[in-house]
């Protein structure tokens, strides 16, 4: 689990300024509140949100904050029967849970709040990848696929047997990738470990010489000290995903934005939507701490003014954003 650090020095200010001025936020936030939010949903958007809400508590004493992982789709499930607050998710909404929501009577307010690159790493015992092709992954992990051993992925590779972990199906990494690489959602080989928490995945591949596996980005940083980043060449040259190439998009087609889905409903409650704001008025700090790149300024301006205005509804969902800011999408919405 990502846990962040805060120095005795930083704390002490926090008790000696009684949690009014927490991270840049004023008196706004250390009015007192009471009550409970809860938020599921992605594994990849969890270290943000669980950042979040440790420091907004540190403020709000009598507000109780919930942080589940049930991944990406578990999340959508719950907010679309209104079961939690806010849902946690790293990839938009789909049509089928937008239904599902109208269904329910459920409108959302959906709002990116940072930028992530979905990280290919081995075992650091790996001494022969240096890179992989957007290819020779998909002879890897597509539907089908017969390689069981390194020698099979590319000539010159030592025979030891392959070991693969992936999220599990419900995840939006798991989505993503899939039809970033194999390019359909949710087509892929099944014999592979699969789990929602991204720290189980973590463990395996760092527990097996021959192991590959893939999640966010925080979750390669937080272990970078067990873990070998491989670069990916999907035909302009190896690259690594970095804060400078998941911000430019130059770490392509494995970067993507990070969402959060508020119940419009609960963002009447003051003690949801005094959190929406903390969120979003922190996210730049936070998301950097943990170890995701941030949106620009700009776009969290952007981002807040469509929370404060309750526009609902999704601005991602099946449209086609590779090579577009995040910006030029929300500004795109009629």
């Amino acid at each position: 689990m990502i846990h962040r650090r805060i120095s005795a020095v930083f704390a002490g200010a926090i008790i000696i300024a009684g949690a009014a001025c927490l991270l840049g936020v004023g008196a706004a936030y250390a009015a007192k509140l009471d009550g409970k939010v809860s938020l599921d949903g992605s594994s990849t958007v969890y270290p943000i949100s669980e950042a979040v809400a440790e420091e907004f508590q540190a403020a709000n004493s009598g507000v109780k904050v919930t942080v589940g992982i049930s991944g990406t789709g578990g999340g959508f499930k719950k907010s679309c029967m209104g079961e939690i607050d806010i849902s946690d998710a790293s990839r938009p909404i789909k049509q089928s849970e937008i239904d599902m929501a109208k269904q329910n009577g459920i409108d959302f307010i959906e709002l990116p709040i940072a930028f992530d690159g979905l990280s290919i790493v081995v075992n650091p015992k790996n001494t022969w990848v240096d890179k992989l092709t957007l290819a020779e992954l998909k002879s890897i992990w597509a539907p089908g696929s017969t390689i069981t051993n390194w020698s099979q992925v590319r000539q010159g590779f030592p025979n030891v047997p392959l070991k693969l972990f992936g999220p599990g199906t419900d995840s939006g990494t798991f989505e993503y990738f899939t039809e970033a690489v194999n390019g359909k959602a949710k087509e892929s080989r099944s014999d592979f470990t699969a789990s929602e928490d991204d720290n189980v995945l973590v463990m395996g591949v760092a527990g097996e010489k021959g192991a590959l596996g893939y999640f966010g980005y925080a979750y390669y940083e937080e272990n970078a000290g067990k873990l070998k980043l491989v670069p990916v060449d999907a035909g302009k040259g190896a690259i690594a995903p970095s804060a400078k190439t998941i911000s430019n998009g130059s770490y392509s087609p494995l970067s993507r934005p990070l969402f959060i889905y508020v119940n419009a409903k609960s963002a009447q409650r003051p003690e949801v939507d005094a959190f929406v704001k903390f969120f979003l008025d922190n996210a730049s700090s936070l998301v950097k701490e943990v170890g995701y790149v941030a949106l620009p300024d700009s776009a969290y301006d952007m981002v807040t003014a469509r929370y404060e205005k309750r526009k609902t509804g999704s601005v991602f969902s099946g449209k086609e954003t590779i090579g577009l800011t995040i910006e030029q999408v929300l500004a795109a919405e009629k």
